[in-house]
């Protein structure tokens, strides 16, 4: 049986919000659109990338899966505002849940401790062999 992390990626359109501080967010949105998906990328750095979103208030609304990869300002507060857009499920990057993450995702359908790209990698890269160990220690 699959599970929910899984099935988690099967939706065809992403909201990713990041500030480049979490290099697997850059690889999600190109696996992603590899995989035909629409991704929405949110750039909060210094320096956005020129055909980015610079905002959640400019990001789509009715868009129900979003990623976030934050380190630089409060992730809670990205997720505030993309749940007043419409997003239903939130992949919060490992190592970047807050305890004002953690309260969020009380009330809301979370997805917290896991690397995108230990479920969008190539069987044949780090990110397989992270997805091989994750499998065999039960974190998948």
């Amino acid at each position: 049986m699959e599970n929910t992390y899984s099935k988690f990626w099967d939706a065809d359109e992403f909201i990713l919000v990041s500030d480049g501080t979490k290099p697997a967010m850059k690889w999600a949105v190109e696996e992603l659109r590899k995989k035909g998906k629409t991704v929405h990328f949110v750039d909060l750095s210094d320096r956005p990338k020129l055909d980015a979103i610079k905002s959640i208030g400019e990001a789509p609304e009715g868009v129900e899966n979003a990623v976030i990869g934050l380190t630089k300002t409060e992730p809670a507060d990205a997720m505030k505002g993309l749940f007043e857009k419409g997003v239903v499920n939130t992949w919060v990057h490992w190592k970047t849940d807050t305890p004002a993450v953690r309260e969020l995702c009380a009330d809301h359908q979370c997805y917290t401790g896991r690397c995108p790209m230990l479920y969008l990698g190539k069987d044949l890269s780090m990110h397989g062999v992270h997805r091989m160990v994750a499998k065999l220690i039960g974190k998948y």
